[in-house]
């Protein structure tokens, strides 16, 4: 059999198996260095800043697996994998499209750091491809999206996005984080490349921090000749943890998938509740699209508790079960307010226009029992 052949769960669990003395759990090889034979690049030297130790190459395999890809590369976090992949398209005096709405930390990236090396970027509406022709430059080379936003769960355009990138010769990469390959494999949509924080869905379990990028070997190749020279390898130990996590994907995703429906279903009915963001709502902006593209939904929402910034926080002050802390896609569910967490470091008036505001609470439901969580949360509502 071949991986063509075995489903996501099976991939999960079998995909880049090390076997070792015939032990079924696969040992974490602490070697920095490796003997190697003189010549070949630079590049294919076995040492672990160049991100081939076995631990390494084990996690690649099992994400490539999962997106259907030919090669993938583990970082050390998804900052590391998306900045690698940008980097390996874009050089100075280049223009980027980058969708509106973007993870906080994804944003600065861009307005500040791209600027400082001569590249500019324009910002468009994912889910409106068709006004895009006026931000594309003759300086054009990359487009960069989310497969689902955070945090106010848009579905973007997917098939538009990669059609008009293509006609246009630009490269396009996604960020696949909040739909994980479960969801979505934005590489059947024809996306180039797609970056993942691994710390969320792909690990589940929040004790570490991590970054993939998976693609064709070529475009592989070249984020790794980038990833190579910034120095953002993963260390053996936590590319362990991480393999060890992504063998409980599908059964983790599954449950958070229906669970958050379900609980997202129970809030759109509460008067304290003016608005719930899930697209497996018929209310959402984007239902249509997310039942076309996505196999679910994924644990995460957000909501707009009505009575503004001061209602929100006393629902987050009376959360029992829900901690309060940033992150997502953990066994264990959590709630924030953007504002003070993911997108804290993005301008105010930016994150008013995109509608992240303070009466926006974030939730990520785990694997508990849907029942508790609902009562939680309305115990906290009704506080």
């Amino acid at each position: 059999m071949t991986d063509d052949d075995l489903q996501p769960a099976t991939l999960a669990v079998h995909s880049g198996r090390i076997d070792v003395l015939g032990a079924v759990v696969a040992p974490v090889f602490h070697s920095a260095i490796y003997e190697d034979p003189p010549g070949g690049d630079y590049h294919d030297v076995r040492y672990i800043r160049l991100n081939n130790t076995p631990n390494a190459r084990s996690v690649a395999q099992a994400v490539t697996a999962l997106e259907g890809a030919e090669a993938g590369l583990v970082l050390g976090s998804g900052m590391a994998a998306l900045s690698t992949a940008l980097f390996s398209v874009v050089r100075a005096g280049d223009h980027v499209l980058a969708s509106r709405g973007l993870y906080g930390g994804t944003h600065s990236l861009l307005t500040v750091d791209l600027p400082r090396l001569g590249i500019d970027v324009s910002f468009v509406d994912p889910c409106a491809v068709d006004g895009w022709s006026e931000a594309v430059t003759e300086r054009t080379t990359a487009v960069l999206v989310e497969s689902i936003s955070n945090p106010l769960i848009r579905v973007g355009d997917h098939p538009g996005i990669t059609a008009f990138s293509k006609a246009r010769g630009l490269v396009t990469i996604v960020d696949n984080t909040l739909a994980s390959p479960l969801n979505f494999r934005p590489l059947d949509h024809g996306y180039d490349l797609v970056v993942h924080s691994a710390t969320k869905y792909l690990n589940g379990h929040s004790d570490l921090v991590a970054g993939v990028v998976v693609g064709d070997h070529a475009r592989v190749l070249a984020a790794k000749k980038v990833a190579d020279h910034l120095g953002g390898s993963l260390d053996p130990d936590a590319c362990a943890r991480l393999r060890r996590g992504l063998a409980t994907i599908e059964l983790r995703v599954t449950r958070q998938n229906e669970t958050a429906l379900e609980v997202a279903r129970v809030l759109a009915q509460r008067p304290e509740i003016r608005v719930v963001h899930h697209p497996g709502l018929p209310t959402h902006a984007d239902h249509d699209r997310a039942r076309r593209l996505l196999g679910g939904a994924g644990g995460l929402f957000s909501v707009e508790v009505d009575g503004g910034g001061e209602a929100a926080l006393g629902m987050l002050s009376r959360l029992r079960l829900f901690r309060k802390a940033p992150s997502f896609g953990g066994v264990e569910s959590l709630a924030t307010r953007p504002m003070d967490t993911s997108h804290r470091g993005v301008p105010e008036d930016v994150r008013r226009a995109e509608g992240i505001g303070p009466d926006l609470v974030r939730l990520s439901v785990g694997v508990e029992a849907c029942e508790d969580l609902v009562r939680d949360l309305e115990q906290a509502l009704e506080g």
